[in-house]
């Protein structure tokens, strides 16, 4: 509840790392509460990575593994002036948030409320996001780090915290550091449910139509003007309403989606998300929306169109597939700590996707985040403390393997 109080988040429109200052306010705090706890190498870098080192005390060779969480959160919902509200023994019934009485966490909306009778939850006032995404994660390493260090009877190798800025607008490993690092295997927090184990992720790129029109005085302009912000209109409009969209799609589904236009008469720009699970999927979608441009481009023979697509990461599982044991071990930690595993597919990514292609084999555990990046975000104290117990049973079946 520290945490989320703290305001953490990234700015898309800024290309420097981190791409809001105020992302170093929580590193910093962070890395002072390792060293407190003992985790003498705790440290913020320039760029507002934490890294510290939990040193091994067994005499076993064990892997080096890493826990990672991001600080920023999304730009999609305010996180200035969080407040988070305890609500103790949740009753099961819906729950007006005090500060905007329209926005009601309902049991018909997040019907994994009624798993949580009894129990505490935790919400924001209905004013901003919460932060649960990912500062829940950030919460449940740092326990994990206090138990550690105050139970040398827990026999474990050497362990990477890894803390990282802008992950919410898909830069969280631009600036990261592996050497420093260290790790060989790692796992991200950043996932939700209780129980569930995340391996795959979509596969992603950026796509971006650039459409020249030609201009003119709009007063003398027949027979000449050519309007590119038209034109985009017509190419927005010309997307499909009842597929290939993310408001449409589910489970293994892929999608095509516009984020951003901006642009004038003569030059317009749309920016486009392109999903999918496989690598085939994703350039059928990319080809499939190039084709959709260059047919409403064809009603305007004067203007020209470019498409330009960018890779932004891969599916985790391409990796983690060569390398069995991690999530192997992870499935291990959850059944020992009471849990039935849910294995899962991200509709997105995390920086696990780009850790396991930069040489970190990385899937995501939960953390127990619901209804991220909006008002309506909520998490349950129960989650939240199961994690921390999955990640010292975890640090022991890693020891124990080895």
């Amino acid at each position: 509840m520290r945490y989320v109080q703290v305001d953490t988040q990234s700015d898309p429109q800024n290309p420097a790392t981190p791409s809001s200052e105020k992302q170093k306010n929580l590193s910093k705090m962070l890395a002072g509460e390792l060293q407190a706890l003992g985790v003498t190498d705790a440290a913020m870098d320039e760029y507002g990575y934490v890294y510290a080192t939990i040193p091994s005390n067994t005499s076993k060779q064990v892997p080096v593994i890493c826990f990672c969480s991001h600080v920023d959160t999304a730009p999609d919902c305010s996180g200035t002036g969080v407040k988070p509200i305890l609500h103790e023994n949740y009753n099961g019934e819906d729950l007006a948030l005090p500060d905007d009485a329209k926005q009601v966490l309902s049991v018909t909306e997040f019907p994994y409320l009624k798993e949580h009778v009894g129990n505490n939850i935790i919400t924001a006032s209905g004013l901003t996001l919460l932060g649960a995404d990912d500062k829940a994660g950030v919460a449940e390493i740092m326990d994990m780090a206090a138990f550690l260090m105050a139970h040398p009877e827990v026999k474990h190798g050497i362990i990477k915290i890894l803390f990282t800025p802008d992950e919410e607008v898909g830069r969280g490993t631009a600036k990261l550091d592996m050497q420093k690092l260290g790790a060989e295997f790692g796992y991200t927090l950043d996932g939700g449910e209780l129980g569930t184990l995340e391996d795959e992720t979509f596969s992603a790129d950026g796509a971006v139509i650039t459409i020249n029109g030609v201009i003119a005085h709009p007063g003398y302009a027949k027979g000449h003007l050519v309007n590119a912000l038209k034109i985009a209109g017509e190419v927005l409009a010309a997307l499909p309403t009842n597929e290939f969209s993310p408001e449409t799609t589910e489970g293994r589904q892929g999608f095509v989606h516009p984020l951003r236009v901006e642009g004038l008469a003569e030059r317009a720009t749309i920016e486009f998300i392109v999903r999918d699970f496989t690598r085939e999927g994703l350039q059928a979608n990319a080809d499939r929306l190039k084709s959709i441009a260059e047919q409403v481009l064809q009603k305007h023979p004067k203007a020209t169109m470019e498409f330009a697509v960018k890779e932004q990461y891969r599916n985790m599982k391409e990796v983690l597939d060569q390398h069995p044991q991690v999530a192997t071990y992870a499935a291990e930690a959850y059944e020992r700590s009471g849990l039935t595993v849910k294995k899962q597919s991200i509709r997105g990514g995390t920086d696990g996707s780009r850790l396991s292609f930069i040489g970190l084999p990385c899937p995501n555990l939960f953390t127990g985040m619901q209804g991220i990046h909006s008002k309506k975000e909520w998490i349950g104290v129960r989650d939240m403390k199961k994690a921390v117990e999955v990640l010292v049973n975890l640090v022991k079946v890693w020891e124990e393997k080895s």
